[in-house]
């Protein structure tokens, strides 16, 4: 393992933080988020071979990483499916 930081779309706030950690963490562990980046970045210990899990697991709670080649639905899919997680985030 070890330590690498991903950059993430869609990430606004607190909730949007939230969401991802209370995602990742328990196959992941410890989840740093910066919020004070653009794009946002997410800091973890990962193995190469967990990359494409986490891309995928990021993709589908509606914050996928900077580098994915979405088109112009998946990019509006991504951002309502964020919209929900931070407000979910934001309760939790």
């Amino acid at each position: 393992m070890s330590l690498q930081t991903f950059e993430v779309l869609n990430v606004k706030c607190g909730g949007c933080a939230n969401t991802l950690k209370k995602a990742l963490e328990p196959d992941y562990g410890n989840i740093e988020v910066n919020l004070e980046t653009m794009p946002r970045q997410i800091t973890l210990d990962i193995n190469e071979d967990q990359i494409k899990n986490i891309r995928a697991k990021l993709l589908n709670i509606g914050y996928p990483m900077s580098d994915e080649e979405l088109g112009n639905f998946e990019t509006l899919q991504t951002k309502a499916k964020s919209f929900v997680s931070c407000a979910i985030g934001k309760i939790s």
